[in-house]
């Protein structure tokens, strides 16, 4: 008898039979290169941003500490989803 769970992955496979295709080498390193290039531009947004941050603190400015911190999260969010996209585009390929 099989659970639920094992009917569900079934169903799964049944639907996007190419969904747990192994990955080449080629495709794993340009996943890779992807990962590098996007920690790249988080990390580059992050430090401007953080530097920004920093100044409103000392600034005393309220109002602009939380604009800077909300600016921080919705810029990680897109870069995550940006990469999430373009790495997704080559596993389909």
């Amino acid at each position: 008898m099989k659970s639920a769970y094992e009917l569900a992955m079934e169903r799964l496979a049944k639907s996007d039979p190419n969904a747990n295709r192994p990955l080449n080498p080629a495709k794993k390193a340009k996943l890779a290169e992807i990962d590098r290039v996007y920690q790249g531009k988080l990390a580059e947004r992050e430090i401007f941003l953080k530097q920004q941050l920093e100044s409103a603190m000392t600034g005393g400015k309220g109002e602009e500490v939380e604009k800077v911190k909300k600016q921080i999260a919705s810029e990680r969010a897109r870069i995550e989803d940006d990469r999430e996209t373009e790495k997704e585009r080559v596993r389909r390929s």
